[in-house]
């Protein structure tokens, strides 16, 4: 199924804006969350195809916020990639065992991504 809407968390304005641009310019459709608590909540509520989620957030982290969505009966067809500052290799690795499909590095070099959104459609 290819990917048309994506739901962006970060709780930095600046990467909100970025990857709304970015995404926009490259045709999908984006959701913007700003805490983990909200990403889940949209998950929800907009079946996004794609869920792009930072890790540091106050409150419920990337971390919990995708083994939330990963393991919810709604939501758990949806693949998460973690797109972080944390680039530590047991930081991926947790990552992927919450759920996650992909895992990037900020910043964010927008054709990798736009490579591993495809990889995933």
């Amino acid at each position: 199924m290819p990917v048309k809407k994506i739901l962006v968390a970060d709780d930095s304005a600046t990467d909100r804006q970025f990857l709304l641009e970015s995404l926009s310019r490259l045709g999908y459709q984006v959701v913007l969350a700003e805490s983990g608590e909200q990403a889940v909540d949209k998950a929800r509520s907009e079946l996004p195809d794609l869920v792009i989620m930072d890790v540091v957030m106050p409150g419920t982290n990337g971390f919990q916020a995708t083994r939330q969505i990963t393991r919810d009966e709604a939501t758990k067809h949806i693949p998460v990639i973690m797109c972080t500052s944390k680039s530590q290799e047991t930081d991926r690795i947790w990552g992927m065992r919450q759920g996650a499909k992909d895992y990037v590095v900020k910043p964010v070099n927008v054709n990798e991504l736009a490579t591993k959104i495809a990889a995933l459609g």
